[in-house]
């Protein structure tokens, strides 16, 4: 078993190189290349990935270091310390300290807010995967396990950026129910459809939280696509769906895009109801029916002949008082 995987609340790390401590509160998750802890520092809680494979630690902190460099970007957490460490058999063990990022990750969010925040945060997410498609990179391993929605203001982050390949190469970490390749969709090379198609999938998991495996007697495509049309929020977002697991949008701003045509036309179904209304009323209030006169005929009121007397004795004064 890695060393770095089976660490024990209450052990402390000391960099070897920087001199940084920190103590481990518990474990936070494991992936392919190591393990992540909760720890605490003098800087306060912090996350810290652990591997024995020290090229992959090369590896992930050389993304956090560019996607520090994406104008606009936080997509990933931010990277604070990189440094080796010695255990009690003197294994030397590489790892690197990010930033924290507290929330409920994407799953668990849109379970409490309600399936429609899938598209909200779908959107966020999109605009983050522009950016960094257009800096040369695709995501990989892009699930709800690894999206963590912070704030408020709701926004979506990632924590695990261990699947993040340069445009080209082959896809390094992939889970099955979000890769096309498992469905028979296409191949696991690194471009932006990649992560698209992932991004559907991430959609569809939200309307299907204890997922689904790919049926050996059908077709990958018809089955997702009976998965679409069978709930009532991924068919009325079927078009786009369609389209980013057919691979047709060519970069993350078509399908984001998409997504906000669909929006408005929904708000456009809905308008003309809305001002029919609305012109009803003006009309019922601006045109009467026909028989009640539109103006008013009201006599001006007649004095009697003491009021009369009483405002001429008054004459010349700012206020007259009748007498009735």
């Amino acid at each position: 078993m890695n060393q770095a995987c089976n660490l024990s609340p209450g052990t402390t790390i000391v960099g070897k190189w920087n001199g940084e401590s920190y103590t481990i509160i518990k474990a936070l998750g494991q992936g392919a290349t190591g393990s992540v802890y909760l720890g605490d520092s003098r800087q306060g809680k912090v996350a810290i990935k652990l591997s024995e494979n020290s090229m992959a630690i090369t590896s992930e902190v050389n993304v956090l270091k560019h996607f520090s460099k994406v104008q606009g970007t936080s997509l990933g957490p931010s990277l604070l310390d990189v440094d080796d460490w010695k255990d009690h058999s003197q294994r030397l063990i590489s790892f690197y300290v990010m930033e924290y990022v507290q929330g409920k990750n994407f799953l668990e969010f849109v379970e409490q807010r309600g399936i429609e925040w899938s598209t909200v945060l779908a959107l966020q997410l999109l605009t983050n995967l522009e950016k960094l498609h257009q800096e040369g990179w695709v995501f990989g391993d892009l699930k709800p396990e690894n999206l963590i929605v912070s704030g408020p203001p709701p926004k979506i982050r990632c924590i695990d950026v261990g699947g993040t390949t340069q445009q080209g190469r082959s896809i390094k970490e992939f889970t099955e129910f979000f890769d096309r390749g498992y469905w028979g969709m296409g191949n696991r090379k690194a471009e932006p459809t990649y992560d698209l198609f992932s991004v559907a999938m991430i959609i569809i998991n939200a309307a299907y939280p204890k997922r689904f495996k790919k049926m050996s007697d059908r077709d990958g495509q018809a089955q997702l696509m009976d998965k679409i049309d069978q709930h009532p929020f991924l068919n009325q977002h079927r078009d786009v769906l369609q389209q980013a697991l057919l691979g047709k949008y060519t970069n993350a701003q078509e399908m984001k895009s998409g997504f906000i045509q669909l929006l408005s036309n929904k708000a456009s179904k809905d308008k003309p109801r809305s001002q029919s209304y609305q012109t009803r009323v003006s009309k019922q209030q601006q045109s009467p029916p026909k028989g009640r006169q539109t103006t008013s005929t009201k006599k001006p009121p007649q004095h009697s002949r003491t009021q009369v007397k009483q405002k001429k004795r008054s004459k010349g004064k700012e206020v007259t008082f009748l007498r009735h």
